[in-house]
């Protein structure tokens, strides 16, 4: 098994193996590499992931977080419904937490789009749409940058 030169390693207590599962059934284009009691290693969209069974010692945090580009609502939607489930936790601006406390940024291509175009006044308004939701509205978006 060859791994890539820079792989995410994902530290679990003991619940390794079972978001490795998630994660590949929440990901159209994903594959379980390996498994073992300690140790499993998946894709997910071509990005490989380790994650290992270490102990409660370390928690994942805000500091680190997976970044999906989506390309429609319905996109935003999905991975939004799916990643929260379970006990998923929502954040602000496009932000939640999995199960397991591993945090995701659910973004539409269409905010990049928005709040980098060459009107500042309107990327503001963009931004501060944003600002006032937690899982990101694509119409909401495009009507705070119209109006």
């Amino acid at each position: 098994m060859q791994i890539t030169k820079i792989t995410p390693f994902l530290w679990f207590n003991d619940q390794a193996e079972e978001a490795a599962r998630l994660y590949c059934t929440i990901f159209k284009n994903s594959d379980i590499i390996q498994l073992s009691p300690m140790m499993a290693i998946f894709e997910l969209e071509g990005q490989r992931f380790m994650a290992g069974n270490f102990g409660p010692q370390f928690k994942f945090t805000e500091a680190t977080s997976f970044f999906v580009s989506c390309d429609s609502q319905e996109e935003v939607d999905y991975y939004w419904d799916k990643l929260t489930a379970d006990g998923g936790q929502e954040g602000r601006c496009g932000w939640l937490k999995d199960k397991f406390g591993l945090s995701w940024q659910i973004i539409p291509a269409a905010f990049g789009q928005l709040v980098s175009g060459p009107d500042p006044r309107r990327s503001q308004k963009v931004f501060a749409a944003m600002q006032q939701m937690n899982k990101l509205d694509i119409r909401k978006l495009q009507e705070a940058y119209d109006f």
